[in-house]
């Protein structure tokens, strides 16, 4: 019988593991795709927001408030990829001022320093941001946003995880949840897991998971938001996270780098039905530049790479919901939309702190291993790597991103199984550069092929269970849009 069994491999779910792991126990974490961090995760916009962004006496403000500042540590461990960037929120009318004042004084009630926390004109804003709109009249400045990689942050958690001891169950869909006197017996696709403590982390799906055990007063409302990602020759044009006033639908259009130098721009906020639409749309798209265009004016559409789109978990109540009062020895995890990235890691501390109250027992290791190896290594400048070197260590396999043979091959020996193109572009980035796999496609399939014995023409683009085709706008057309 398992101490704590998770449901949920997302940031959440792998937040916990990592947390739990800490301790004494038997641990087991159950993800239903065959990877990690494939939910609102790997379609996450990868910020790490300041304070003022959530509103004050809230759950969301108060994780959101905490875990902010667990990041630049967490990265010091786990070698997953954040930098502080600062934020700005712009405005360009009386308002917008009203607006940026309103969120000025939410995050000095988290007593943000005037350091941290400020409100700036036109010459500032142009120091920080010299490609930005002249017509903005004023923003509220954030020093402590930043930019993670959500799905290596997800990953280096559960590896760590995993190097403590908790063990990972992938492609097992959870059928059915009985409660039983000391715990729960789960079904999942014909395996059956005792535990004794359970953990909804479910993400899209955690209203499900909740009503297997009879919890019916939850409802996700899917929201997806769309993506455009140009190449990092457009890097230079944003220094800092860059958003509009909020709306009713959420934080609006940013514009960014990604933390690997990548441009962005997005999302768009639309309820939809289906939980797996991550489709993208022109319409979607045009509003995105129209919108990220009043920020930003001067990106080149030609230079756009792809579209992409994620689902998120939210719900009508504006608040996350954490909760471990309907079912003894169970805390569910509903409506973790944004600041979700941001809250992550308190969450996990909130999580662990409700076990104890539960009656899980806190037994600190001694002996626990908080480090995690890098896996891609910043090449020197003197770096005398080619596509024909005969070194592993010095072979290219991917020349967009700069990425050899033998950092591939690393990826095989982390514990989790790499057995779709998309499970090495988000451990490796092979294959996420401008060209998008058109040369090293080939290249990773042998090796894919070499490591698993998986036929080369049968190595899945991408690890969900049942492959989906996804209408994505060809990023020719965005390159030819005009607004």
């Amino acid at each position: 019988m398992y101490d704590v069994t998770i449901i949920g491999g997302g940031v959440i779910g792998a937040s916990i593991a990592r947390e739990l792991s800490k301790y004494h126990g038997k641990f087991l974490m159950i993800e239903k795709e065959k990877d990690v961090a494939l939910g609102a995760t790997k379609a996450n916009s990868g910020i790490i927001h300041g304070v003022y962004a959530t509103d004050h006496g809230t759950l969301k403000g108060e994780l959101a408030a905490k875990g902010n500042p667990m990041y630049q540590q967490l990265n010091e461990e786990l070698n997953f990829g954040y930098r502080r960037t600062g934020a700005l929120v712009l405005g360009f009318n009386a308002e917008d001022e009203k607006k940026i004042r309103e969120r000025y004084h939410n995050g000095k009630k988290y007593g943000e320093s005037p350091e941290d926390l400020q409100i700036i004109g036109p010459d500032k804003i142009k120091e920080l941001e010299p490609h930005s709109n002249p017509n903005i009249k004023m923003a509220l400045y954030s020093r402590n946003a930043g930019v993670a990689s959500p799905y290596e942050f997800t990953i280096a958690l559960v590896e760590n995880a995993m190097t403590n001891g908790t063990e990972v169950r992938l492609g097992k869909k959870v059928e059915n949840i009985q409660k039983r006197e000391g715990g729960f017996l789960i079904d999942a696709e014909g395996e059956q897991i005792k535990t004794k403590y359970l953990i909804n982390a479910a993400g899209l799906y955690s209203d499900e998971i909740a009503k297997m055990t009879g919890i019916s007063n939850f409802e996700i409302i899917p929201r997806k938001g769309q993506y455009i990602l140009f190449g990092k020759d457009q890097g230079h044009l944003v220094n800092s996270v860059i958003f509009q006033v909020p709306n009713a639908k959420g934080k609006g259009i940013l514009v960014t780098t990604t933390y690997h130098g990548n441009f962005m721009i997005g999302p768009n906020a639309e309820e939809v039905d289906d939980r797996t639409d991550v489709s993208t749309t022109k319409e979607s798209l045009r509003y995105i530049i129209k919108s990220a265009r009043k920020s930003i004016p001067e990106f080149k559409l030609n230079r756009a790479i792809t579209t992409f789109s994620g689902i998120r978990a939210s719900i009508r109540a504006k608040d996350f919901i954490i909760e471990d009062d309907q079912v003894k020895g169970m805390v569910n995890l509903i409506g973790i939309d944004s600041p979700g990235l941001t809250a992550a890691p308190a969450i996990a501390k909130r999580v662990t702190e409700m076990l104890v109250r539960q009656g899980f027992t806190l037994d600190e290791k001694e002996d626990f291993n908080g480090y995690r190896a890098p896996l891609v290594q910043k090449k020197p400048e003197d770096f005398d790597g080619s596509t024909e070197h005969r070194d592993p260590e010095k072979k290219i396999i991917c020349r967009c991103e700069s990425i050899t043979e033998e950092e591939i091959l690393e990826s095989f020996k982390r514990g989790l199984p790499v057995e779709s193109i998309q499970s090495l572009e988000f451990r490796t980035r092979a294959g996420m550069g401008h060209c998008q796999g058109a040369y090293c496609g080939s290249r990773v399939r042998d090796l894919i092929h070499r490591e698993y014995g998986i036929p080369k023409k049968r190595i899945p683009r991408d690890s969900h269970r049942e492959e989906k085709r996804i209408q994505k706008v060809d990023i020719k057309e965005i390159r030819k849009m005009t607004e």
